[in-house]
């Protein structure tokens, strides 16, 4: 592996530029192509040298807040660290190891949620928790049925 240079330069540019590369007019198309895809995944496709995952991340939620989209980003990160952590879908028995592997995918999806939607988020872990779906479960898109019911989009 390279050194890393994702923050040299330009990045914002950099990255748009392999998004319209790969044939998309915004990052939001790019990875709502690739809905179960990591960020990691998603960076390195776009560049594996020198774009970052949180730098995705950071597209995303700008192109989010632009277009009022927010809330199903948040799904749709729920997706990436569900898919991530849980491969093979919601346990069936929430022993010590599935217990970790749940809580590494919430955490990581609260962590990554932004300030505005985090308490939506909370209270979304904390009905996912307390009522867990059914064993197996595995969202493929932020337009899930579930995550839907967990995290409508906000009224206009």
């Amino acid at each position: 592996m390279s050194e890393d240079r994702s923050w040299e330069g330009n990045w914002k540019a950099r990255l748009y530029e392999r998004v319209r590369a790969h044939g998309y007019d915004s990052l939001t198309a790019f990875a709502e192509a690739r809905p179960t895809a990591s960020l990691v995944a998603l960076a390195e496709e776009l560049g594996p040298d020198d774009i970052a995952g949180v730098q995705v991340f950071s597209g995303l939620v700008a192109e989010a807040e632009r277009n009022n989209q927010v809330t199903r980003l948040v799904r749709g990160q729920l997706v990436r660290e569900l898919c991530s952590c849980l491969p093979s879908g919601w346990p069936s028995v929430l022993d010590d190891a599935n217990r970790f592997d749940v809580a590494h995918a919430l955490g990581a999806w609260i962590a990554f949620t932004p300030e505005t939607h985090k308490e939506r988020a909370r209270q979304a872990r904390t009905t996912l928790l307390a009522t867990p779906p059914p064993p197996g479960w595995r969202p493929l898109g932020p337009d899930d049925e579930l995550l839907l019911t967990l995290l409508p989009d906000e009224q206009a």
